[in-house]
């Protein structure tokens, strides 16, 4: 999909995107090779070839962070076909506080389509661990993690950047207009969870982690199986919700009818 974007150029939002396509300019390659096209100025046109095949070279050497930078967020989903083997899905557990009120991360879990991990507070949650197993990956998959876990993270673990795309599944979703919660998403999909944790949330997570923290080893591993089927499922979801953000863009029209 990629390939296919020009709102990553300043000026190009997703109306002319959709006029370029109209035009048989589905790709980067198909945009710098016309001398002129109707609508660019030649030197607006020039900037955007340079910008293109700039954007060309970082994509063949695999620079995730360049898209993060110049792409808008809400867009960061048209990556993840791209980077979708070096992508992690991620999602903590807290407290029940805001950082600024005494809260902090309990369980931090990060799935990448063939191991899940866990790091937990007081075991091997720290900075360093956080930075080291974040490190290599080109993509990052939350459900509501641009709004909630990522500035937790960042305010509990100063240092800790994300500077890779984000494929924010709540704001993807509710772009197809298809509302509600992770749980509610994973039912109208059919995603199952394991029958022990069925019907938990995150209010259920601090619970168990005060349990936890008594001494419950029971406690322990039902709040770790929690964030396992909440990590794991985000990429299930991402498979599902990827293909139909593709579609609503309208670039399959345009691939059908031949132009590419």
């Amino acid at each position: 999909m990629i390939r296919h974007t020009f709102s990553l150029l300043n000026g190009i939002g997703e109306k002319l995107e959709r006029h370029l396509w109209r035009a048989g300019i589905l790709t980067w390659n198909d945009f710098c090779s016309r001398k002129e096209i109707n609508g660019i100025s030649p030197e607006r046109k020039s900037m955007y070839d340079n910008q293109l095949l700039q954007a060309s070279m970082e994509l063949g050497v695999g620079n995730a962070e360049y898209f993060a930078r110049i792409m808008k967020r809400r867009e960061h989903w048209r990556l993840f076909d791209t980077f979708r083997k070096d992508a992690v899905c991620l999602d903590i557990e807290t407290n029940g506080f805001q950082p600024e009120s005494g809260g902090y991360v309990t369980v931090v879990g990060l799935y990448d389509g063939n191991e899940w991990k866990c790091l937990i507070r007081g075991e091997n949650l720290t900075v360093e661990n956080l930075k080291r197993e974040l490190s290599g990956y080109k993509c990052l998959i939350t459900f509501y993690g641009s709004a909630f876990d990522v500035p937790f993270l960042m305010r509990s673990f100063p240092g800790v950047r994300f500077d890779i795309p984000h494929f924010d599944l709540c704001f993807g979703s509710r772009r197809l207009d298809i509302n509600g919660g992770l749980k509610k998403l994973e039912e109208l999909f059919g995603i199952e969870r394991k029958e022990v944790v069925k019907g938990m949330n995150g209010y259920d997570a601090v619970k168990l982690w005060e349990q936890a923290r008594k001494g419950s080893a029971e406690a322990r591993e039902l709040l770790l199986l929690y964030n396992r089927e909440d990590t794991m499922n985000l990429l299930r979801l991402a498979d599902i919700l990827y293909p139909r953000l593709r579609s609503s863009t309208g670039i399959g029209e345009f691939v059908t009818c031949g132009y590419a």
